[in-house]
């Protein structure tokens, strides 16, 4: 009887054995498979620097989450989620049909190579959500149908190559959009109308050929093609109305706005407060409120507001803004930058946000009095402000070099680069400037949160100024984990949070990108622990960007400097450097005599600036995130 009863028990166990060993060998035939497919894929590559020499069948390309090849993405259950290929020197061709094989492949990354030729046939990844092909060298038309079928892409990067002909339309079949970036090629003709844009937070088509009218469900952001018309640009003529889109586009448009910067800053905001006050009828009035230019509605409200948090700028109205002719700095998911010049000759910096609509008034006006109250050399100060529940407006004075990542990774040929000493200083100013708003803002937990190259300027004489700083707590809470550099920091990827060293493991990543060239590009949009472990192991291997001008007497500074920055972005937080402890270590590294060294000014020999582009991305020049 016993053993009757025993039996079902003995059949359960036999069965799981069964089970398990039916699911063990599944995952190993499905892990062998993937790394065929991408074996296959391999063989159609040109690897001359052998970037993919840890693609071999003696480990699987995935261990759990955790990637055993360089460039592949693993999800939590082990699958080939993802290529990011980047920065490393690939050529040839691009053998879609073996990745047809990944099942379950989201994203492709090739960003940064010498691929040329045509657009590939990605039609058959139709669960693609991602595809990065920017800054290669591929050219020619791309078919109307190119995009057809892949319903679930959300992001389209192709900056910065040679295609030619028209913007295919399959692109407006795409419901689920957030980002489109096709500056920097030669596409012509009209730019599609598409369908969906309740999702689209990047749209760049700049520095192309285009012409005709901008779609109004895309005239929120700025397209900069002289031949273009229509919001946010020049008003269209009637030739070139809209109902004249579907005509050839072969012919010229008409309408040629000015190469002269027009009055473009911030129409959308003037349109709407002007709509706004119409409403209320002809008495209004206008009034000076806390340092800044009101008007006044029925209920006492003050509509149309720019208010001065600093009393040692001269003041303007919103109305100055308006009428000021402006030039296009950049835009991305924050919101679009302009350089305003008003009618006096002065020039201000205006940035729009629209992901702050969640924050109440009196929040955001507490916090922008918080920040105007802050006063430090490496600081870019914030110098007005408006308010509107659907979008704000910074005012900030203009910085004369730019940003340091269009210095380090956008210049052109015959253009200075950043020397030793210039890099050195431009990080020591970084950390101080961190380290006030750590002992200002002390009540954040990361009281920058987006430091990155592109949010540090430099001035007339190259000490950097922290901009877009403290956003955290203004920042819409769905969107601000995917916008926000913090939220791509190890402790957060790992433990769903961030920490007090967090904007420390940012500063650690500002360094090695410094000292390398090497920019972090979709390492840090993506936030992995391991992406980057592998981004910072790949560049230092690289060694130091020649772009420095390197001497004897130098190279142990920088093994200084390359070893604070490895412990600032330690990816155990407890491990990892605090913030007094960076700007110590910092302070240590000098630049040695210079009494024997090659460095003759402010900036490297310009015979040096062959610059590639092997460190650019969306995220400088005209995209700024």
């Amino acid at each position: 009887m016993a053993s009757m009863q025993n039996q079902p028990r003995h059949s359960l166990i036999f069965l799981f054995i069964i089970f398990l060993h039916i699911a063990i060998s599944y995952s190993a035939s499905s892990s062998t498979d993937d790394a065929n497919a991408l074996l296959t894929f391999k063989k159609t590559l040109k690897d001359e620097s052998n970037a993919l020499s840890s693609w071999n069948l003696s480990t699987p390309p995935c261990f759990e989450n955790r990637n055993n090849w360089v460039g592949i993405i693993c999800s939590r259950a082990g699958n080939i989620w993802g290529l990011r290929l980047e920065n490393m020197g690939l050529s040839g061709s691009i053998d879609v049909d073996s990745l047809v094989k990944l099942s379950k492949l989201r994203s492709i990354s090739l960003m940064h190579n010498s691929f040329s030729g045509e657009l590939p046939d990605f039609r058959q990844l139709r669960m693609l959500k991602a595809l990065f092909l920017s800054y290669n060298n591929f050219e020619g038309v791309i078919p109307p149908n190119a995009f057809d079928g892949i319903r679930r892409l959300r992001k389209i990067h192709l900056s910065f190559n040679k295609f030619s002909g028209e913007i295919p339309n399959s692109l407006a079949t795409l419901q689920k959009l957030v980002e489109v970036t096709l500056q920097g090629n030669q596409f012509q003709g009209n730019i599609p109308d598409l369908k969906s844009t309740q999702n689209l937070q990047v749209f760049n088509v700049s520095n192309n050929q285009l012409q005709g009218s901008v779609p109004a469900n895309l005239s929120k952001f700025d397209p900069s093609n002289k031949d273009l018309c229509g919001p946010p640009l020049n008003a269209c003529p009637p030739s070139s109305s809209s109902s004249n889109r579907k005509t050839n586009t072969a012919q010229p448009s008409p309408a040629k706005s000015s190469d002269k910067p027009v009055p473009i800053a911030i129409i959308a905001v003037g349109k709407s407060m002007v709509e706004h006050d119409e409403e209320e009828g002809p008495n209004k009035s206008t009034n000076v409120v806390n340092g800044g230019v009101g008007r006044n509605n029925k209920s006492g409200e003050n509509v149309g507001k720019l208010t001065f948090v600093r009393d040692d700028r001269e003041k303007f109205d919103l109305s100055d803004l308006l009428k000021a002719s402006a030039e296009i700095l950049g835009s991305g998911s924050f919101g679009s930058s302009y350089k305003a010049t008003l009618n006096n000759g002065n020039s201000v910096v205006v940035k729009r946000f629209k992901q702050m609509n969640n924050v109440g008034r009196e929040e955001f006006q507490e916090h922008m009095r918080r920040l105007g109250r802050l006063s430090h050399p490496n600081l870019l100060p914030l110098v007005a402000y408006y308010y509107r529940k659907e979008e704000k407006l910074f005012v900030s004075d203009p910085v004369q070099k730019g940003s340091l990542a269009l210095l380090l990774h956008g210049q052109t040929r015959g253009t200075p680069t950043l020397d030793w000493p210039t890099r050195l200083k431009v990080i020591k100013g970084v950390a101080k400037g961190l380290s006030y708003l750590y002992k200002e803002l002390a009540c954040l937990v990361a009281p920058h949160g987006h430091l990155k190259s592109s949010n540090v300027l430099l001035n007339a004489s190259y000490e950097p100024l922290l901009g877009d700083y403290a956003l955290i707590p203004l920042i819409n809470q769905e969107t601000v984990q995917e916008m926000m550099i913090a939220y791509k920091s190890p402790e957060y990827f790992n433990n769903g949070r961030i920490t007090k060293k967090t904007d420390v493991w940012s500063l650690g990543i500002l360094i090695i990108e410094v000292l390398t060239g090497k920019f972090p590009a979709s390492y840090l949009q993506q936030g992995s622990e391991v992406d980057m472990t592998i981004w910072v192991r790949s560049v230092i291997n690289d060694g130091y960007d020649k772009n420095m001008g390197l001497t004897k007497n130098s190279e142990g500074e920088m093994q200084k400097l390359l070893n604070i920055g490895m412990a600032c972005c330690e990816r155990n937080v407890d491990k990892r450097l605090d913030i007094k402890e960076a700007c110590v270590r910092l302070e240590e590294v000098r630049e040695r005599d210079r009494e024997d060294d090659d460095f003759h000014s402010t900036c490297a020999s310009t015979d040096a600036d062959h610059r590639s582009s092997r460190g650019t991305s969306e995220d400088f020049a005209v995209i700024i995130n």
